[in-house]
């Protein structure tokens, strides 16, 4: 990260701790400290009594440094409670006023800043997470994604949105990102250019995201992104915070007036110049060697070289693990970790005989696909939340793990605990979204359920409403989808494209 932007950004933490004590006196209100907060990545938990802290993490990248700084705030601040997030950061849970303001203050001094982690500015830069290392990719832009995350961060203190910005960078294998239907998509093509997509998003009123340029030279990057940001600072609507979103000008400006602007001002900043980039590769040096074979270890396009997944259930690895991983791979050359947007992790640039290490010490998390679902952090923590999102898949983990159900039967689920989609659970093969419903014993805590949803390119589309289930049959349902599938001798795909309807009669029976 740029040194200019922490020297920028470290001024702020006086009013950041001002305004945390004065919340923690009981002299300002949680909507009032939420709004303020939020802008430094940090926002109190439901309750008002303790707070989270969102570490900003361009891509997800944690180098070894780092890795070890997280490690020591963990044991030097007694944290518990730890969440790798869909938008690859990680949220630091639980923490007292004192703690909360000497941790902001301590990743400052390395270099991690926390400022626009949330409230109304430019979120964390996301990338594919195995960007540079991964077999098939048309091109590393995980330097791109740096250069982008280096370049919002100016804007804070510039630029006045009306919501959050996310930006995303894909390498054109999965979308793991989204990057087709978030604010700001840049897509790697095979001829080494950017298809840039803008005005999406998850939430109330999905859209896909609109094809607004293609073939972009990747230098000239922020062009494209200035361009998006005065699109949302002219058009966007800063009164009415329900629609603030850039996925609602679709609405008033429509596609093609999206695009028309959006091209005029690309056109605007290109003749004014001085926004290009130039980026150095981020190659590995170290030779690979030694051959392994498991479901977690993924060959790299660097001979030799290998990336472990690692998915702690829910996103939530233990605190200790942060310690256990750095000891690990410390004396490895050009390790890294790169957190997921499911919430899991890869360690990558192994060599065969320190992936069984790292397999090693990360062999509690999932095994299969329906154990790496995704969870939003829920009701429990979150002021905004609905339901209890981490509740039920624990739940849900529990009753299907009974069942012994072999890999595929179930697919991985999305549970957000609100409209929000924080889980992203409009794109999940099944997704859960908190609500209540009516019941003669009065409203009652409940999911409704989506299913077909997808983020593969070019097969992108939102699920389609399912039912509406009480949280206690949510389990139970599951584990009779299971046993059908399993009966069948079929993966829970084969058996939706096999039998289209009986989804809909298994649901129907618990909706």
């Amino acid at each position: 990260m740029a040194k200019n932007h922490v020297d920028e950004f470290r001024e702020d933490l006086k009013q950041f701790h001002e305004m945390t004590r004065k919340f923690y006196a009981g002299e300002v209100t949680v909507p009032q400290y939420k709004s303020f907060s939020g802008g430094f990545g940090s926002y109190a938990q439901r309750g008002g009594e303790r707070s989270m802290l969102r570490l900003r993490l361009t891509g997800g990248e944690i180098d070894r440094e780092r890795l070890c700084f997280i490690a020591d705030s963990i044991e030097k601040h007694k944290i518990e409670r730890v969440h790798l997030t869909t938008c690859q950061s990680v949220q630091l849970h639980d923490l007292t006023e004192e703690t909360v303001c000497r941790l902001i203050e301590e990743a400052f001094n390395h270099g991690i800043i926390t400022r626009g982690g949330g409230g109304d500015f430019p979120r964390n830069v996301m990338c594919s997470p195995l960007s540079g290392v991964e077999v098939g990719e048309c091109f590393d832009v995980l330097p791109y994604a740096q250069e982008a995350a280096d370049y919002v961060l100016g804007l804070i203190k510039r630029v006045k949105l009306p919501r959050k910005l996310k930006i995303c960078f894909d390498n054109g294998v999965k979308n793991d990102t989204h990057a087709t239907f978030r604010d700001m998509g840049f897509v790697a093509q095979s001829d080494g250019s950017f298809t840039v997509y803008v005005a999406g998003g998850l939430g109330s009123n999905p859209r896909m995201g609109v094809k607004a340029a293609e073939g972009v030279a990747p230098e000239k990057i922020l062009y494209y992104i200035k361009a998006m940001v005065d699109l949302f600072t002219k058009y966007g609507e800063y009164e009415k915070r329900a629609v603030s979103r850039t996925r609602y000008l679709q609405n008033t400006l429509g596609a093609d007036g999206i695009v028309r602007v959006f091209e005029d001002n690309v056109r605007e900043n290109l003749a004014r110049g001085g926004m290009d980039i130039t980026v150095s590769a981020c190659g590995v040096s170290k030779a690979g060697g030694g051959e392994i074979h498991d479901g977690r270890v993924f060959r790299q396009k660097q001979d030799g070289l290998y990336a472990v997944s690692y998915h702690p259930y829910g996103g939530n690895p233990a605190p200790a693990f942060f310690r256990t991983l750095y000891e690990t791979i410390r004396g490895m050359q050009d390790v890294k970790v790169r957190i997921t947007p499911d919430e899991g992790m890869y360690i990558i640039n192994l060599t065969g005989g320190e992936a069984k290490k790292v397999l090693s010490v990360t062999a509690d998390g999932a095994k299969t696909l329906f154990e790496r679902s995704v969870a939003c952090i829920g009701a429990s923590t979150c002021q905004v939340g609905i339901g209890k999102s981490q509740e039920l898949l624990a739940a849900c983990l529990a009753e299907v793990k009974k069942e012994k159900f072999a890999d595929g039967v179930l697919p991985r689920i999305h549970i957000s605990g609100c409209p929000s989609s924080c889980s992203a659970h409009q794109i999940g093969a099944l997704g859960f979204r908190g609500g209540k419903k009516p019941t003669p014993d009065g409203p009652k805590f409940s999911f409704a359920v989506y299913e077909g949803g997808s983020q593969a390119l070019g097969e992108e589309q939102f699920g389609c409403d399912l039912a509406n289930m009480l949280v206690e049959d949510i389990p139970v349902f599951l584990v009779e989808l299971g046993r059908e599938i399993a009966g069948k001798n079929m993966t829970y795909e084969q058996f939706r494209k096999a039998y289209p309807d009986r989804l809909k009669e298994i649901a129907e029976q618990f909706g």
